[in-house]
Order: C-alpha cells, then structure tokens, then sequence
C-alpha cells in the first residue's frame, strides 16, 4: 500500500528510531541497588518500557509489569528522581539506531517530508539522544511524554503536532513499534506505520490496527510517494 498526500512524519523515539534498552535498565538497576532492593535482567525490564519514566519506575518497583496498587507514593517519588539522575548521566552510552534509521529518515526529509517527534520519554532527554546520533536537524517538532498534559496512548500530542504544524490530520502519518502509538495515531483520526520489531509488550503489533505494518525501517520510503510539499 502507498498512503497518498501525506505531508508531515510523525516519529516514535524508542523502539522506532533506537534502542535505548541497555541505558534505561542500567539506570533503573542503578536506582533499585541505591534503595536496596533487587536489580532484574535487562529482558525483563525491556518489557517494563514503553509508558514512559513515571510508569517504568512503578513497574520496576512493582517487579512486574502490572504495577502494585498499593505502591507507596514518597517511595515512587525518591526512586524516580534517582532513576532519571541515572538516566541524565547515561542517556546514550549504549543506546543504538536501529537498522537504516539515518539513511532512511535523511531520504525522507530530502524527499520534502517535514518530520515530528512523539514520544513517551522526557523531553530533556531527547535532543541529546538525536545529537548523539546527528539527527536532530531533521525534526520540526518535538514532544516529549512530559511537553503536554497527556501523552500517547491520548491523542493530544498528535493534535498538537498537526495544529502547531498547521496541517490536517489526513496528512499525517504516526510512525511507531508500540499499542500506545496506534491507539494514538486511530484516536487522532491519523493513519499509522505499526513497526514489529520495538517494545510492545510481548503483543503482536498486528493486532493493533496499524493502517500498514512494516518489519524494516527502510520499507517505509516505499509507502510513500513524494511529498506533497516537493510536488507542489
């Protein structure tokens, strides 16, 4: 399938564009063994991201996906703080693109497309991953899971991103490995690329509805004609 007047790219971070996995379960075993509690496999903390840095530490505090109801809110707070301290001293040591990340995305900006960022992770955090990897030219906009009042799976950050770009959401294409960004992108009335190799909890991302799905990053280009602002 091709999508056709499309103008504007809309971008998931992790699981999308890098694997940031090594440095956020560095950082969160950092954080448990400065409280004094157990530190888990990277694996099983790899499950745990996707929501956001909120959710991961109540996940890793929980020692489960499913995070304890009764989860002391003073102990979440010191152990968030902790964890992004951590995260701020190893946001890109071993974090990686994925496979024709750069090649892929410098083509479609060449071909016209104005590119976007929406992700779940802090903003502050972003920039400095996407300088790392000499991307941060390439994007218009972006929004970290902490920018709005609510984040994916809320449509918010994507209307945000199509009024501040002043496009229409027919326009638009959110990109993405994850339930969250799906959700978004059909909630927006946007249609979506559901990418199977990312972070989706062990569910299938076929299932979520993605107008297209692609297991290589550089199949993209091939959904997508030029773009509408080069055409005309």
């Amino acid at each position: 399938m091709k999508f056709n007047n499309k103008e504007v790219l809309i971008f998931d971070l992790d699981g999308t564009l890098i694997d940031s996995v090594p440095d956020l379960a560095l950082s969160i075993n950092q954080m448990l063994e400065t409280l004094g509690r157990a530190t888990f496999p990277i694996d099983e903390i790899r499950s745990w991201i996707g929501n956001g840095a909120a959710v991961l530490t109540k996940r890793a505090l929980s020692a489960s996906i499913d995070i304890c109801p009764n989860l002391d809110n003073a102990l979440f707070e010191k152990a968030l703080a902790i964890f992004l301290d951590y995260y701020e001293q190893n946001v890109c040591v071993d974090t990686t693109l994925y496979p024709n990340v750069t090649t892929t995305l410098k083509s479609l900006h060449s071909k016209g497309y104005r590119l976007a960022i929406v992700t779940n992770k802090p903003e502050q955090f972003v920039r400095p991953i996407l300088e790392k990897f000499g991307l941060d030219d390439l994007f218009e906009l972006i929004l970290g899971g902490d920018s709005l009042p609510k984040r994916k799976p809320d449509p918010m950050p994507l209307i945000h991103v199509y009024n501040t770009l002043k496009v229409n959401q027919n326009e638009c294409v959110m990109i993405g490995d994850s339930k969250n960004d799906i959700s978004a992108a059909t909630a927006a009335n946007i249609e979506s690329i559901g990418l199977t190799y990312g972070y989706n909890h062990g569910e299938d991302i076929k299932s979520q509805g993605a107008t297209v799905v692609l297991d290589d990053f550089a199949d993209i280009i091939e959904t997508l004609p030029c773009s509408t602002a080069v055409a005309n």
